[in-house]
């Protein structure tokens, strides 16, 4: 069976790509807010989830990592940072438990055992949910979903607003990837063109040897954005959603038998949901929109 380079949320081959981006620490204007599409809501607004009793809990340990910016990563002042950082204060905060609550970073292979042997009680790292890991461990409900866009270089000739536009066009993709497959299922009709890296991928698109490209909506909102793309592309269409080729979303590991702090964090994600504090994180790192 063919494995995905892409499957995994971790994406821990994304490190260097993010680690050279400074976008994000710099102030977002007026104009980058107004215009960032919002944050889906993956919470019905009439569903109220129960709060349970966390008046036992002694303490509240999330686990994460230092190398998946902008999740979690350690920001110009070694101090722990990322948009997971910030939402498991927010969910703390919304429980009335910050007192109790800690955060600490392992590296990302050591998450796993951590969390069985009990030196932590949730990992928001970006792991990926996969029938393996739900034998072993319990979700909370997914709070972000990761969708796959298209980016065109705008001295193409596109006649269309949306991907139709793109039947028989070429549209790059990285090979033995889940949106190399994704491409194959839902645009049967556009002329894909494999590459080996996604770096020799934008490079083509930037250099006008592609028309189009088909990727992680994470990365290329960022590049379409930098410097490093020089305003040579933009945006196009999307954006696409699929649970069977991207999975379930970015969610929370927990242990199997911790029911009532599953059902804790479950009521806060969707409390921060309602109210729009998620969506506060959210544009604090993806100034420019996954959506």
């Amino acid at each position: 069976m063919m494995q995905f380079k892409l499957a995994s949320l971790n994406l821990k081959g994304l490190c260097s790509f993010w680690l050279s981006l400074i976008v994000f620490f710099c102030p977002l204007s007026l104009s980058a807010q107004e215009a960032t599409p919002g944050l889906p809501l993956l919470f019905d607004s009439r569903e109220r989830l129960a709060k349970p009793d966390l008046s036992s809990l002694v303490r509240l340990r999330f686990l994460t990592t230092i190398d998946f910016p902008p999740f979690n990563f350690t920001d110009q002042n070694g101090k722990l940072s990322g948009f997971n950082v910030d939402l498991a204060r927010e969910i703390c905060n919304e429980l009335e438990i910050a007192s109790k609550c800690q955060i600490q970073a392992l590296p990302f292979a050591d998450l796993n055992a951590a969390l069985a042997a009990s030196q932590g009680d949730a990992v928001i790292a970006g792991v990926a949910v996969s029938e393996e890991l739900r034998r072993q461990f319990a979700f909370s409900r997914p709070y972000l979903m990761l969708p796959a866009r298209f980016v065109r270089n705008v001295k193409a000739s596109i006649k269309g607003e949306n991907a139709s536009a793109l039947a028989d066009h070429p549209v790059g993709v990285v090979k033995a990837t889940a949106h190399e497959a994704m491409l194959a299922a839902y645009f049967p009709k556009v002329k894909a063109v494999p590459f080996d890296s996604k770096d020799a991928l934008l490079a083509a698109l930037k250099d006008g040897k592609l028309e189009a490209v088909f990727a992680d909506s994470l990365q290329l909102s960022f590049w379409v954005s930098s410097e490093a793309s020089a305003k040579c592309c933009a945006l196009f269409d999307g954006p696409y959603l699929s649970e069977q080729f991207l999975g379930e979303g970015m969610t929370i590991m927990l242990r199997q038998k911790d029911d009532v702090l599953t059902a804790a964090l479950d009521h806060a994600l969707a409390a921060l949901s309602r109210s729009g504090r998620l969506q506060e994180i959210y544009l604090r790192y993806f100034p420019y929109g996954l959506y």
